[in-house]
């Protein structure tokens, strides 16, 4: 599993003009999942965004968690987070996870956050999205999993 992940004071997603997804403070999370991920993947990287301290505390370092500032998650699935581009000028989307793995494993990582307590949000698997975001900081960071966070 891979995820850009960005800080945010606030963030939602459409799709067809509508508003399916929405948050306050916290992250938004665009999840892109690989043919070899597993469900202890989407617990781990879950575990690791709700736990991450990358929220300043009252002397402005960055000491806090999303759970520690009570904030929200808003999840979009983003197979092309996936994609290499290291050849060619064509992104290649091999290593991203077949549609039907990949929207187990985007639901299974959506209930490992609700189950670490925070509000969770999220966009419409396989859909056309307008993600919209007020990055705070700006604050990005690439978690992928295949280098062991």
């Amino acid at each position: 599993m891979r995820a850009v992940i960005q800080r945010v004071s606030r963030a939602s997603v459409e799709v067809e003009g509508e508003v399916v997804g929405a948050i306050g403070r916290g992250w938004l999370v665009l999840l892109g999942v690989g043919r070899d991920d597993a469900p202890e993947d989407a617990a781990r990287l879950a575990e690791k965004i709700v736990n991450l301290r990358a929220f300043e505390d009252d002397a402005g370092k960055m000491n806090r968690s999303v759970a520690d500032v009570d904030g929200a998650v808003l999840v979009v699935s983003q197979f092309t987070v996936m994609a290499d581009c290291r050849g060619g000028r064509r992104p290649s989307f091999t290593d991203a996870a077949p549609p039907e793995l990949a929207e187990a494993l985007y639901e299974e990582f959506v209930r490992r956050v609700a189950a670490l307590g925070r509000p969770v949000a999220t966009g419409r698997f396989r859909a056309e999205m307008a993600v919209s975001l007020v990055n705070d900081g700006p604050v990005t960071f690439l978690l992928d999993g295949r280098r062991r966070f």
